[in-house]
């Protein structure tokens, strides 16, 4: 009987490259040579396809793996009942009314009891409808305690994990991801998996991504290079448990959660190829490109995956993030600008001091939104602060941030509703009056 938790040391390892068709072994020889679905299985395992896109979708987004596995996922099935969500909510979600103000919130305390993933998920935001394969939610995770023979999977959505605080090992059906602050992992929808926290407590943001799953940009007129590079991308190895135990299966589907129990793991696939899988990226390998010249670009260059959507040019999500850079314009208000945007920002930051917001209160950890057509911008002291700068070149060290980016509004939960920082809302007041016409 083997156990992923003993054979991980030896097969833990990755395939690098962004949606590869990769092909990948734990016993030599069980992976079909040269077709998909061989009469008879090496090791007497079962072939089984799981599709996430639609069968005739063009070569070029269509997404399938075939799975050589223990027990084929409808031997996993057993009788399922409801299961309490907790405090995990899916559009189109309307637990209160969305305030037409920004919005922003403390860092969510690790709790000091057990909790293990997916109980310690909080939902923040939700937009578009799940039904619909459309929109997103946002929520922070936290955990104390690993899972053991506790297993989940996503049927609603693909989910991008980008931890803060502790690093997480995913333990799925296709290998084993260990990620932590700096480095983002995501799991396709229907992928089962087991979340381990081999240093402790964690904490960090979760995207649900209901729509087209993420891929890399198009660079445009950049070219060929800087961004995201595909390379960078790393797909893990194969890696299985054969594991007789009892077990617990949860599944979100349909925007409630179900469980049931089985006497077993289903992390059972010993090989397995294809391009539907999980994979991880450090952010720190994101070559940022930046006007040499004057003005702020608009923060579409920091795209590093994109959700797209039936309309080019208008993501479903895009995610953005805000890496160490030079700044180096000339006469140039250099952090972003004042602005009111069809899009719709969820931001959260991983460690240091995000340049549009010097004046404390938002803190590692903590998280803000600016709505569809809502204004927002830098606060006071950072306006003071860039207003007044020598414009010499100046690198901003020591941190990272991102955006959840989206088309549909979000909405707040009642849950991080009751969390809002009272003041957040009128940050734009402390704005001072500078007109004066007598000078230029």
């Amino acid at each position: 009987m083997n156990d992923i938790a003993a054979i991980s040391v030896a097969t833990t390892g990755y395939q690098s490259g962004f949606g590869n068709g990769f092909e990948t072994e734990a016993l030599p020889g069980a992976l079909p040579v040269g077709r998909n679905s061989p009469q008879r299985c090496a090791y007497g395992l079962y072939a089984e396809q799981i599709s996430g896109s639609p069968f005739t979708a063009p070569r070029a987004s269509n997404q399938r793996s075939w799975l050589y596995r223990i027990r084929p996922t409808v031997a996993h099935w057993g009788t399922f009942r409801p299961v309490d969500a907790g405090l995990w909510r899916t559009a189109p979600a309307t637990d209160t009314p969305t305030a037409p103000a920004p919005m922003r919130w403390d860092p969510i305390p690790v709790p000091d009891e057990a909790v293990t993933f997916p109980g310690g998920v909080r939902t923040i935001t939700t937009a578009g409808d799940a039904g619909t394969q459309a929109g997103m939610a946002t929520h922070i995770y936290v955990a104390t305690r690993s899972m053991v023979d506790e297993y989940f999977y996503n049927a609603d959505g693909e989910m991008m994990f980008v931890p803060q605080q502790g690093t997480i090992r995913l333990l799925t059906e296709l290998g084993v991801i260990d990620a932590g602050p700096g480095e983002v992992a995501v799991i396709p929808r229907g992928i089962k998996f087991s979340v381990e926290l081999p240093g402790g407590p964690v904490r960090g943001y979760l995207c649900e991504n209901y729509g087209g799953a993420f891929t890399l940009p198009e660079r445009g007129p950049i070219g060929a290079n800087c961004l995201a590079n595909p390379r960078d991308f790393l797909t893990p190895v194969a890696a299985y448990q054969d594991r007789d135990a009892p077990s617990r299966l949860v599944v979100k589907w349909g925007g409630a959660m179900w469980e049931t129990d089985i006497d077993h793991s289903p992390l059972d696939v010993v090989a397995w190829h294809g391009n539907y899988a999980p994979y991880k990226y450090d952010l720190r390998r994101f070559s940022p490109v930046g006007p040499v010249g004057f003005d702020h670009a608009d923060p579409s260059i920091f795209t590093t995956l994109t959700s797209p959507s039936e309309t080019p040019g208008t993501a479903n999500i895009d995610f953005v993030i805000f890496p160490e850079r030079w700044m180096v314009a000339e006469n140039t208000f250099r952090p972003p600008w004042y602005h009111m945007n069809i899009m719709s920002e969820f931001m959260g930051l991983i460690f240091g001091v995000y340049d549009g917001k010097t004046g404390g209160g938002f803190v590692p950890g903590g998280f803000s939104l600016h709505n569809t057509m809502l204004p927002h911008g830098p606060d006071r002291d950072a306006f003071e602060g860039a207003s007044a700068a020598d414009l010499k070149p100046h690198k901003l060290e020591g941190t990272l941030a991102f955006m959840f980016e989206t088309r549909f509004p979000q909405r707040v939960t009642e849950y991080a509703a009751g969390l809002v920082q009272p003041a957040y809302g009128t940050y734009g007041r402390a704005l001072l009056k500078r007109f004066d016409p007598s000078r230029r």
